[in-house]
C-alpha cells in the first residue's frame, strides 16, 4: 500500500454532490493498493499514521500524533499512487489492484483507522471522480509504502 498524508487544517471531498469534510486539524491520506497489499500492510500503515509525531506541540516543534491533537482524518482512494512512468510518458497503472481486491482492503483500512482513533473518518468513495480539497498545514507531506518502510 501507498499512501500520501498531508497535514491540513480543513480538507473536503465532493463525490456526486456530497460533500465530506473537516474544518480543524487533521490528515488527508490518499491510499493506493495493489494486488500484493494484505490486512497487514493495512494494519501496520494505519498505526503509522494515527501514529505520526506531525502536529506541533506548545514549543513548536512537530511532535504530537493526530491521536493527542484530537484531529481528523479524511481517507481517499487514489489508484494512480501505483502508477509506473518508466516507460514512455502516458503512465501505466497495471500495478494498481483490481476492484476485488482493493475495494475490501480500501475498507478495511477505514475501518482500521476509525477503530485506532475511536470515531468516524471522513471518505471519498472507491472508483469515483472526486474533488479533493486541503490546505495543507506546513507544507507537511509524507509518503508512506508498506513494502518499503523507511
Amino acid at each position: 500500500m501507498r499512501a500520501v498524508v498531508q497535514r491540513a487544517r480543513g480538507a473536503s471531498v465532493e463525490v456526486e454532490g456530497q460533500v465530506r469534510r473537516f474544518d480543524g486539524l487533521g490528515l488527508v491520506v490518499l491510499i493506493g493498493i495493489e494486488p500484493s497489499d494484505t490486512t497487514d500492510d493495512a494494519d501496520w500503515l494505519a498505526r503509522k499514521i494515527v501514529a505520526l509525531r506531525v502536529f506541533d506541540d506548545d514549543n513548536g516543534v512537530m511532535n504530537k500524533s493526530l491521536l493527542e491533537v484530537g484531529g481528523d482524518a479524511l481517507i481517499v482512494s487514489q489508484f494512480t499512487l501505483m502508477a509506473s512512468y518508466k516507460k514512455g510518458n502516458r503512465p501505466s497503472y497495471i500495478r494498481a489492484a483490481s476492484p476485488d481486491i482493493a475495494v475490501p482492503l480500501y475498507e478495511y483500512f477505514i475501518a482500521q483507522m476509525e477503530a485506532l482513533m475511536g470515531r468516524t473518518v471522513g471518505t471519498g468513495q472507491f472508483g469515483a471522480d472526486m474533488q479533493v480539497s486541503l490546505t495543507n498545514s506546513g507544507p507537511v507531506t509524507i509518503c508512506m509504502d508498506t513494502h518499503r518502510k523507511e
